[in-house]
């Protein structure tokens, strides 16, 4: 494998992470992703959520969640209130419900400061990658299994990379503090 090929696979790795990180952050509108975290104990062990239940948002301020197994219900529901997401199931006979409340503005503003932070560390990332795929290229130079010219070229590549990947992560942030901000 180049190292192109592995910066690229290594900084793609790094910007679904970023986006993962995106989903589990709260926004204004109920989303099942907010859930993804969450560890709920049935038949006498520690599973995900998603394992034992469907999550749906049947509204923009409600999540559903359908277990699998009916009798299953009341321990998802005190599962989700283990996870101190400020969030109040109501268990609604075999189903759970969660009526999201709306955001206050700190809490807008703490989210987005948040998801900053999480894309600051994502790029931070990105340049050890291009830092370590550089120091790698100048080794296979130093080998002789590079020439000086292929050398040049893949580190104009590396760093086009890395700012492709930055411009990626910007966007992401952007799109998501204005669905948190939007009110």
């Amino acid at each position: 494998m180049s190292v192109i090929d592995q910066t690229k696979q290594m900084m793609q790795a790094t910007l679904d992470h970023y986006k993962q990180e995106l989903k589990n952050l709260r926004s204004n509108r109920a989303n099942p992703g907010m859930l993804d975290n969450v560890q709920v104990e049935v038949y006498g062990s520690q599973m995900r959520l998603r394992d034992v239940a469907n999550v749906t948002a049947p509204e923009a301020r409600q999540l559903l969640i359908t277990p699998f197994d009916p009798q299953t219900a009341g321990s998802i529901s005190k599962g989700i209130e283990k996870a101190n997401l400020n969030l109040q199931p109501m268990l609604d006979g075999h189903v759970v419900r969660i009526n999201v409340p709306p955001m206050d503005e700190s809490m807008r503003k703490e989210i987005v400061k948040q998801a900053k932070k999480k894309g600051e560390d994502s790029k931070i990332v990105l340049r050890e990658v291009r830092r370590k795929n550089n120091e790698t290229a100048r080794k296979q130079k130093a080998d002789n299994l590079m020439t000086e010219d292929v050398l040049k070229k893949t580190e104009k590549t590396i760093q086009e990379l890395t700012d492709q990947y930055c411009r990626d992560i910007d966007a992401l942030f952007t799109t998501k503090e204005k669905e948190v901000l939007t009110v």
